[in-house]
């Protein structure tokens, strides 16, 4: 996770709606709703990176 080990917390706000329909496809899927945002964010990395290069990772920035 990262290039320190540590996690980042990112606190999203969310509609209720949205919020079950996420947690259905994660129960679907076999993950939790954390785990579902995870996986969707590397998704849309992995894609932009496809399309892009690869993103740099800069130590000092957060």
């Amino acid at each position: 996770m990262g290039t320190n080990g540590k996690g980042k917390h990112l606190g999203l706000r969310i509609d209720p709606e949205t919020h079950y329909k996420l947690h259905y496809i994660a129960k679907y899927e076999g993950r939790s709703g954390n785990g579902q945002v995870l996986y969707l964010i590397r998704q849309s990395i992995a894609d932009f990176e496809a399309k892009c290069g690869e993103i740099k990772i800069n130590e000092a920035s957060d």
